[in-house]
């Protein structure tokens, strides 16, 4: 079989850095691009490249001949929905202008996405969303980014494919959609002021239906739907295949950090934890943490999101389960790893 050869632009986020780890197991040849580049390892290398700069980005890819599967996982946040747009519509744009022409042996191009096409962001949208439901009225950068992938593939050698994970769960540093880094450090911190832990959310979000999506689950998924002939042109819902609630869940986060749980209290993480820099550096210099930044290691407004969310936001996956991808993974068990994996990595006491 022929070598592969993966760019994954997005590489130091949650989702592109798993994926790099799940491709590197598989053997595949890596280039992780990122605008913080990153430590070249066995057949990992990274580059460093600013993708709103499209004069850098041409620059800086037109050597890349080799690649044979582009996987996009990329974001730029913006104050708004409508801001979104142009930022992330223009560097996948760039990427693709810029790889396409150079690699002859281009197969598949991976696009990111999320519950946004369907409106989750929004408010209560119709559930389990399904890939073939209706667009919402736009802007929606993920909409806008598939419509230019279906509209350069025509007549391409290339195929597409579009990955629809919920909140996604793993563990990567100064990331802003990590909420599994948002109730770790929160618990961290609750424990080490002595009080309960306490959702901090919507009353209804305590009580509806969630679901998540694990890191190396959604990793194995992505590298499926790139080379399963099925799968080619195609979105697909990806999760780790159970729903809970957070009124449920919650206790069992509360028992692994040895904390007792008190009734909800809603408030905002970006301001009540905005004032906690001086007590995390205390807590890494108390505990022997490694040294990480408190920019670094928090996400509350990611977290605010999410338990903002006081409807159920759930997804139909049997598309993909019908197209051949059948993994699965426990919500609970996967909340749990992450946390001892990050005691293990000294990241939380």
């Amino acid at each position: 079989m022929a070598q592969h050869t993966a760019l994954v632009v997005g590489a130091r986020g949650v989702i592109g850095g798993n994926l790099i780890t799940h491709l590197e197991g598989l053997g595949w040849d890596v280039i992780g691009l990122s605008r913080r580049g990153g430590t070249h390892r066995g057949s990992v290398r990274h580059l460093a490249v600013d993708l709103l700069d499209r004069d850098a980005t041409i620059h800086q890819l037109q050597g890349l001949s080799e690649v044979t599967h582009l996987f996009y996982a990329a974001y730029q946040d913006r104050p708004s929905w409508a801001e979104l747009v142009e930022p992330n519509l223009a560097m996948l744009t760039n990427v693709v202008d810029a790889v396409e022409p150079v690699a002859p042996g281009l197969e598949h191009i991976s696009l990111m996405q999320g519950y946004k096409v369907y409106g989750a962001h929004l408010g209560p949208f119709a559930t389990p969303a399904k890939e073939s439901d209706p667009p919402h009225m736009p802007p929606e950068f993920n909409v806008d980014q598939q419509q230019l992938l279906e509209r350069r593939q025509v007549g391409a050698a290339w195929s597409w494919s579009a990955l629809r994970p919920s909140v996604v769960a793993g563990i990567g540093l100064g990331n802003p959609m990590n909420l599994a880094m948002v109730i770790a450090v929160y618990a961290s911190m609750s424990k080490e002021l002595g009080i309960p832990l306490r959702f901090p959310g919507k009353p209804g979000a305590y009580t509806s239906l969630i679901e998540m999506t694990d890191a190396d689950l959604l990793a194995k998924a992505t590298v499926w739907a790139a080379t399963t002939e099925h799968a080619r042109n195609e979105a697909f819902n990806i999760t780790n295949g159970d729903l809970f609630r957070w009124s449920s869940m919650w206790p069992k986060i509360a028992a692994f950090f040895d904390l007792d749980v008190a009734p909800p209290l809603e408030m905002s993480l970006a301001e009540v934890m905005a004032d906690k820099e001086a007590l995390w550096n205390a807590m890494v210099e108390r505990h022997g943490l490694a040294p990480t930044s408190y920019a670094e290691v928090s996400s509350w407004a990611f977290g605010d999101f999410v338990f903002a969310w006081d409807y159920d936001v759930i997804a139909d996956t049997s598309k993909s389960r019908r197209a051949g991808f059948h993994e699965y993974v426990d919500t609970e068990a996967m909340f749990l790893r992450i946390f001892q994996d990050l005691r293990e990595q000294r990241l939380i006491p």
